[in-house]
């Protein structure tokens, strides 16, 4: 049969578009499989490996390990500079900075880290378990476990001192929630059915249509914080079990930091762990390009904050109780302290950065300071460093710019999972 002119030559064009589509979705499927079996069998093996439930980290041990590590000078006479440290890092809250702050003082001060191994979480979304922790032994001791984990506070208190200091920080639920959908959506299949340019409102509309308790990832999207704690996140808001999870929490944290007010938590935070305020210098990792931040409209945030009615009373609650801790530290003295902070990091900015703030991961000369993206985007902010500075700086501009990813490796940690997963979103999306 002879087409029309030019109609065979469309048909042909569509055919090779089909085909390329086809052939993506098949590797698509294909390499899925293969990441899911990978972290099946990983995980597997380090559970198999897990001994008794009564193993723990002995006073003894703990207190030779204290002695080992370089000793930490504090401003204060009053108080010894906490080395037994517990960080539980949320999703979206900043987390990523004070993971840097922890990983700088670790290093500094030859501090033992709990780490996972061949990836940079510990095997989340599963429980924490002690055998994910990369070499570990029944008994071993640890000053800082502090990498993602869905929480779970017998298993983490069996690698730490009985003095360890254990601290978490939180975010408003509303605005986590807008990132967590940014950032994760594409890698929850339930919402690749949403249609139109504003996927998130078209989701609030009518959540229950692209979610499901049981769903692949589906716990990025509802609750989140809860879900990171180790609790149920489908529990509705009023459920007399979100109040006895609260209180739980309460008991094994020391100190809730939150996200909005992240000065005067570094403040809080230095307090609690005598530390010094070179200890606490920063600047701000994984944050957003503005053009990707969902501007929610005050409808849209009140039906975020009803399907998020768990974390928004958790929330609350840690709010009120990090407001008290404020008022009893003094407001003078916190205004005069978050002054300070700020006036150091300006300082370190001016010595450090090129042109003084973040650019787009495009802009970024050296990929050592390359951020991880979100499947399909390229929205997280990162720095360029001062190619000419005095060279006392190099190296503490060098570890203050670094992602969590490379500074991982530059610990020493494998993460060839974590590496083979960042090829496999980059060739597929």
């Amino acid at each position: 049969m002879r087409f029309p002119f030019g109609f065979g030559n469309m048909s042909g064009v569509k055919a090779s578009k089909c085909t390329r589509v086809l052939r993506r979705l098949v590797l698509w499927v294909l390499l899925t499989n293969i990441m899911l079996v990978l972290y099946c069998l990983t995980n597997t093996t380090h559970v198999k490996m897990r001994g008794s439930q009564d193993d723990t980290c002995p006073l003894s041990v703990a207190r030779s390990l204290k002695r080992n590590v370089t000793s930490a000078k504090s401003q204060s006479e009053e108080c010894s500079p906490a080395l037994n440290i517990m960080f539980m890092k949320t999703h979206k809250t900043a987390s990523s900075t004070i993971l840097n702050i922890l990983f700088r003082f670790g290093e500094k001060h030859k501090l033992k880290f709990a780490f996972p191994d061949g990836r940079n979480d510990f095997f989340y979304p599963s429980p924490f378990l002690c055998s994910q922790v990369k070499d570990y032994t029944h008994g071993d001791c640890f000053n800082i476990v502090c990498n993602h984990m869905r929480f779970n506070h017998r298993e983490v208190a069996k690698l730490l001192p009985p003095d360890a200091v254990y601290f978490t920080i939180l975010r408003d639920p509303v605005d986590l929630f807008e990132s967590s959908f940014h950032y994760y959506h594409r890698a929850v299949p339930l919402t690749w059915r949403i249609r139109g340019e504003d996927k998130l409102a078209e989701f609030l509309d009518n959540p229950e249509r692209f979610y499901s308790s049981e769903a692949f990832n589906s716990f990025y999207l509802k609750n989140l914080l809860s879900f990171d704690f180790g609790l149920d996140n489908n529990l509705e808001a009023d459920d007399p079990r979100v109040l006895r999870d609260i209180h739980d929490l309460s008991q094994h944290f020391d100190l809730v930091l939150i996200a909005e007010y992240f000065e005067e938590s570094l403040i809080l935070l230095k307090d609690k762990l005598c530390w010094s305020m070179e200890d606490i210098l920063y600047f701000k990792l994984n944050a957003r390009k503005g053009s990707s931040v969902s501007r929610l409209t005050p409808e849209l945030r009140a039906k975020a904050l009803q399907w998020n009615g768990a974390d928004w009373r958790l929330y609350q609650h840690f709010n009120a109780s990090f407001w008290d801790r404020v008022e009893a530290y003094g407001r003078e003295r916190m205004s005069r302290e978050v002054t300070e902070l700020r006036r150091r990091n300006s300082e370190m900015k001016a010595v450090c950065i090129e042109d003084g703030g973040a650019v787009e991961a495009r802009k970024i000369q050296d990929r050592r300071f390359l951020p991880w993206q979100p499947v399909g985007e390229s929205s997280i902010l990162g720095y360029n460093m001062k190619k000419s500075m005095e060279p006392k700086f190099r190296t503490i501009c060098e570890k203050m710019l670094t992602p969590e990813i490379q500074y991982l490796s530059d610990l020493g940690v494998n993460l060839w999972l974590t590496r083979l997963w960042g090829w496999f979103k980059d060739a597929v999306f």
